[in-house]
């Protein structure tokens, strides 16, 4: 009861300084708000940054091997090989990130650098919309490859039982296990 005896009686003057105090630490509070959105959308560019540093790293890894002559697998050889190849046609686009040619068949390799169970869908998608976008070569044979530096057992298994190559760094070496391999 102490504490409440020694309470002045509010007045338009006190009232008028805690509202000025009370806007005062709005003002900051907001600024803080403001500071740590910038910060986050900084963040989230750098982070942004080095996923997209770390792909590119992986698709320049598993094209270089390619390239090098690591063309000759699936059973077959392949004469070229391009990387980033785009199209857009009838409301479908799609890129393609390592395709092998020959005179009958087409590779399409999908590359993560650290590749997921949901990429399959993905990779899988990739034969139906290369037919589309590229109809010179709806008869050439279509096989599917997902390349990523790391893969876990679930995710090799899964790529394996819908026929698509897996294609993984092991050491300096790039190690490509086709056996289930589907023609799409």
């Amino acid at each position: 009861m102490e504490n409440l005896q020694n309470l002045q009686p509010a007045t338009p003057e006190t009232v008028w300084a805690i509202l000025q105090e009370t806007a005062k630490s709005q003002k900051e509070t907001e600024q803080i708000v403001k500071e740590v959105a910038q910060s986050q959308k900084e963040l989230q560019k750098t982070i942004g940054s080095l996923a997209n540093n770390q792909g590119s790293f992986a698709e320049e890894y598993f094209f270089n091997s390619f390239e090098n002559g690591k063309t000759n697998f699936f059973g077959e050889k392949f004469d070229d090989v391009k990387k980033n190849l785009k199209n857009f046609w009838q409301g479908i686009e799609d890129e393609y990130d390592i395709v092998l040619y020959n005179h009958t068949s087409i590779a399409l390799i999908e590359v993560k650098y650290k590749a997921h169970l949901n990429d399959i869908p993905v990779v899988l998608k990739k034969a139906e919309t290369f037919r589309i976008l590229f109809p010179f070569y709806k008869d050439f044979r279509i096989y599917l490859g997902l390349a990523s530096m790391s893969f876990y057992p679930e995710l090799e298994q899964e790529c394996i039982n819908q026929g698509i190559a897996v294609i993984k760094q092991v050491g300096d070496k790039v190690i490509i296990n086709d056996k289930n391999l589907k023609v799409f």
